[in-house]
């Protein structure tokens, strides 16, 4: 049991990243945004282009290359239908996502790639009994460290008190002086560092990079995000943990002849869970918090 929770605990750091990343903007816009897969993706790729550097300069420029494509994706596709319905901001943003998946098939091609990151972690560790691999406590390290500074940053900062003051209501936010255009910035800035360093760690893990690579995880990231509630970042970390929990549960307890059906029980128990908290674990009705 202990060690099945050690596991969901990096898996649930892994997702709670990707989570994160999802619910600032929608804490803030209301968008929800099918492009910040292709964050993840960008961000395992720049792993390849920088992996003559030495990993701490190559991290570096990861984060960069990620928080830039996240701003330009605010300034080119976002900012001009920032006002638009929810379904508008919806479509710009699946548009947007095939559109960068495109143009990476077109320059990288369609065939998965393999990197060795963070080889040196591939280790394990023994811990109360416990094997613990080096990674999986890199992960659950970086992750706690990000999440605490992130709430720092919400709560002793201008610019965190001006996106908590825009994700109560943002109209009259900007009527009382807060910066729009730096606030949502700063969000879609926040957004691909946190994708960029789950893409870090997501490569670390599986070792291989396709065009789609984001899929996956930004679908988990939107689920753990409705699971834990709708616009409070601290549910979507929630959310994350308690679907990763869910995932480890059944792997390790159903029967071997149940194991192909365990993806379709864990949002079996979603389902379940969202009938009785249909705004999700920590969510309210039309609560929306940073």
């Amino acid at each position: 049991m202990a060690q099945n929770l050690v596991n969901a605990l990096s898996l649930g750091s892994l997702d709670a990243l990707i989570a994160i990343g999802i619910a600032l903007l929608f804490s803030i816009m209301g968008l929800i945004n099918f492009a910040h897969g292709e964050l993840v993706m960008i961000g395992g790729y720049a792993l390849l282009w920088f992996a003559a550097l030495p990993f701490a300069v190559a991290a570096v420029l990861v984060v960069a290359v990620v928080i830039g494509c996240g701003l330009a994706m605010e300034r080119l596709a976002f900012r001009s239908v920032r006002g638009a319905t929810g379904e508008t901001l919806l479509m710009t943003s699946f548009a947007l996502s095939l559109f960068v998946q495109g143009g990476v098939l077109l320059f990288e091609g369609a065939n998965p790639k393999s990197a060795d990151v963070l080889g040196s972690l591939g280790a394990g560790v023994e811990v109360a009994g416990l094997s613990v691999g080096k990674l999986d406590i890199a992960i659950v390290g970086v992750t706690a460290v990000l999440l605490l500074g992130l709430a720092w940053f919400l709560r002793a900062t201008p610019l965190g008190l001006q996106m908590r003051a825009a994700a109560e209501d943002f109209r009259m936010a900007r009527a009382l002086g807060v910066r729009a255009n730096l606030v949502v910035a700063a969000a879609f800035g926040m957004s691909g560092a946190f994708a960029a360093i789950a893409a870090i760690f997501l490569v670390a893990r599986t070792g291989t990079l396709t065009p789609a690579m984001g899929l996956s995880p930004v679908l988990t990231g939107f689920v753990a995000v409705v699971l834990g509630g709708l616009g409070r970042l601290w549910a979507a970390a929630l959310g994350a943990f308690v679907l990763a929990l869910l995932s480890v549960m059944l792997q390790a307890y159903l029967p071997g002849e149940m194991a192909p059906y365990r993806d379709a029980l864990v949002y079996l128990g979603i389902v379940v869970i969202l009938m009785f908290r249909p705004h999700g674990i920590a969510g309210r009705p039309g609560a929306v918090r940073v």
